[in-house]
């Protein structure tokens, strides 16, 4: 079984953004794998251990600094990865990224493909939807369960639905999306992060994949983000002095006139 997964690097969730000139300064940010993609890539790997041979095959596209995703998931124990990295790259919105990845995607062997249900960055959850489109494959969103026949054939997917949970089967290949509680990820042992400093990683630019530079950045770009605005700062709180039930009531009528929300 031959699995692919798509991962992105993400800036950590705890780290503070500052927003410059209507664009986020990067400098400063702390980078890491994008938690939906570790599920994935946990699954792929669960997947693998299962049926006892196949590989699985990391990808993903950036700049320099994006090695490190695909380290941190290497260590993890995937067997292969393949960096995307090209100028040209740079400001692809999802169906422009979308597109370098079924580019990519036609050079590797696979039985399904692996992604994280959205970036925690930009919140898209667009560009798995329509890589699928692009490579005419069966997709499965919001994917906390997955079982692969014996044959490797078909599988049976249960996602996660307003106030339910959905059974979908479909054959493969298919592309499914991780969503939180598909597994619990594994950390990287020390024999595994030893272990990458062996391995190759691939880089494949533009031309590597055929792609013309106009299909591609924000020029192949179906969307742009025009500018980011951080949040207007909360304004402090207020303490309402007296007694419980004067404080109470006090409480109720600022609600009603000033904030207007009863």
């Amino acid at each position: 079984m031959n699995i692919v997964v798509c991962i992105k690097q993400v800036p950590d969730t705890a780290s503070t953004i500052e927003v410059k000139e209507g664009k986020v300064v990067e400098d400063e940010l702390a980078w890491v794998v994008n938690p939906y993609d570790e599920y994935a890539t946990e699954e792929a790997l669960r997947i693998k251990e299962r049926f006892g041979e196949g590989k699985v095959t990391l990808i993903t596209m950036g700049p320099e600094r994006a090695k490190d995703a695909l380290k941190a998931e290497l260590a993890k124990g995937a067997d292969d990865a393949i960096h995307l990295t090209d100028p040209a790259f740079e400001g692809s919105g999802p169906y422009a990224t979308a597109n370098i990845l079924a580019q990519a995607l036609q050079k590797v062997d696979y039985d399904l493909i692996l992604c994280g249900w959205k970036g925690v960055d930009h919140d898209d959850g667009q560009t798995a939807i329509i890589l699928a489109e692009m490579l005419n494959l069966p997709h499965v969103s919001f994917v906390v369960k997955l079982d692969i026949a014996e044959d490797g054939g078909k599988a049976v997917a249960q996602r996660q639905v307003e106030g339910a949970k959905e059974i979908v089967e479909t054959s493969l290949p298919a592309i499914f999306t991780a969503q939180k509680g598909l597994n619990e990820p594994r950390y990287a042992s020390l024999r595994g992060i030893m272990s990458v400093k062996k391995k190759t990683i691939a880089e494949w630019g533009a031309e590597a994949l055929g792609l013309d530079p106009s299909s591609v950045g924000q020029e192949g770009s179906l969307t742009e983000v025009v500018e980011v605005v951080p949040p207007p700062e909360r304004p402090p709180g207020r303490v309402i002095p007296g007694e419980t039930e004067e404080a109470v009531r006090e409480l109720v009528r600022l609600l009603r006139e000033e904030a207007k929300v009863i």
